[in-house]
């Protein structure tokens, strides 16, 4: 760390202390030649690893952008979305992991979609669970049904109705 003051490579450390919950290191160092003290941030550096293998930093935006599209048509606030980036991104600073591949984010953001809003979730964990058929579609609605339980659609904003029950089927006509 060079001195901002006379470029001078060495300092020493006189105080640490942890910021931001614990993400965030401030030092307080001294200069060794001129002896003026300055202050350093240290934060670890989210890096998301792409299918082509280049590596960009993990950017809350992005997450927000994704999950917005996903989102379109449904009235979910931009404060909503913004939390859930934040839970995203804080579940991977919480694993130690500096790089991630680009794949887990998309799984990450689905828990915390599904929470948010399921018409988004479906909407979004088709593409990241590739859904290939109607067939995919139905099984992760009877997933959410059974994950439901005894919980009614009240509960989540809309009426109840006969297709709603958890324990109602979804009939597919073939053509």
């Amino acid at each position: 760390m060079h001195c901002p003051f006379c470029r001078h490579a060495d300092s020493r450390v006189v105080d640490s202390r942890t910021a931001d919950e614990g993400t965030v290191i401030r030092r307080r160092r001294q200069c060794l030649a001129c002896e003026r003290r300055f202050t350093t941030v240290e934060q670890l550096t989210l890096a998301v690893v792409k299918r082509s293998g280049a590596t960009e930093p993990f950017s809350r935006e992005k997450v927000i952008a994704g999950v917005r599209r996903a989102c379109q048509g449904r009235g979910v606030s931009e404060d909503a979305l913004a939390r859930l980036a934040q839970r995203v991104e804080e579940q991977f600073r919480a694993s130690g992991s500096a790089e991630i591949p680009s794949h887990e984010v998309g799984l990450a953001i689905l828990p915390p979609l599904r929470d948010l809003d399921e018409v988004a979730y479906l909407r979004f964990a088709s593409v990241y669970r590739d859904f290939e058929s109607l067939a995919d579609f139905e099984a992760e609605i009877a997933a959410l049904r059974a994950d439901r339980g005894g919980q009614t659609d009240v509960q989540h904003g809309a009426e109840p109705d006969d297709d709603a029950r958890p324990d109602s089927t979804l009939t597919v006509a073939e053509q």
